[in-house]
């Protein structure tokens, strides 16, 4: 996928990067129905070519998608203490999956993503934190080789994120990946330089959630089609 990606010094390239229905739900039971499944593997073959140095989701996607729901056990770390400084992990990795967990909820039991699809296997993990995350949760981070930023006191900068993750980790592009809480807020910020949309030929239903939350109005223009199999498409916008 050929793209000349703009000369970012404060932050990454973002592009929003989402299978939805045609009524722009993004989550739902129509993910998991067979007549999508060559829709949803287009989403991720395109995941692939856009060959991004991370990717970013929220605590939910992240938990749904590769924590599973494990929680560790903090007690043993009340006692330790860790100061709240951004800290690298791995000064040698070049692949990152960016988790914005602000209260440092997920449990992680690597440092890596472990997953078959070289989209995602093997990124080594950054959570991108508040101020206010407990200590123990910090300790354990450590532990688990886990590399993290801190952007924000009790919310989440995410300008601020988004400048550390390129100034620390030399992150250029970033595929955002949802969920709708985490795509609203990028929204807002006005830091989506594009957006690759796999439209898949279904609507959801009223409790599935949007492309973006708390969405803003912003204009796009359309860069490139592709028509897909069994009735799908693949939209690319940039920011106008």
């Amino acid at each position: 996928m050929k793209e000349n990606v703009q000369n970012q010094q404060e932050r990454p390239y973002v592009v929003c990067h989402m299978s939805m229905s045609l009524d722009g739900r993004v989550t739902g039971d129509f993910l998991r129905d067979s007549r999508c499944e060559s829709a949803v593997q287009a989403y991720y073959r395109i995941n692939r070519d856009y060959a991004a140095s991370a990717f970013a989701c929220g605590r939910v996607t992240m938990e749904e998608s590769f924590t599973r729901a494990f929680r560790p056990d903090l007690s043993r770390f009340r006692e330790e203490v860790i100061p709240p400084m951004d800290h690298v992990a791995d000064e040698n990795a070049s692949f990152f999956a960016v988790a914005f967990d602000r209260h440092g909820s997920l449990g992680w039991k690597g440092p890596r993503i472990e997953d078959e699809d070289p989209g995602y296997g093997g990124a080594h993990i950054i959570e991108v934190l508040c101020e206010s995350v407990p200590q123990a949760c910090l300790a354990y981070l450590h532990s688990a080789g886990v590399s993290y930023i801190f952007a924000g006191k009790d919310d989440i900068d995410v300008p601020l994120a988004l400048h550390k993750l390129r100034s620390i980790f030399g992150i250029r592009r970033l595929l955002l990946e949802g969920g709708s809480l985490l795509n609203g807020s990028f929204l807002r910020a006005d830091v989506i330089d594009e957006l690759s949309l796999v439209l898949l030929p279904v609507t959801g239903n009223a409790q599935d959630r949007s492309l973006f939350d708390g969405s803003v109005t912003t204009f796009f223009r359309l860069e490139e089609m592709e028509r897909l199999e069994d009735g799908a498409a693949w939209l690319r916008y940039r920011r106008a």
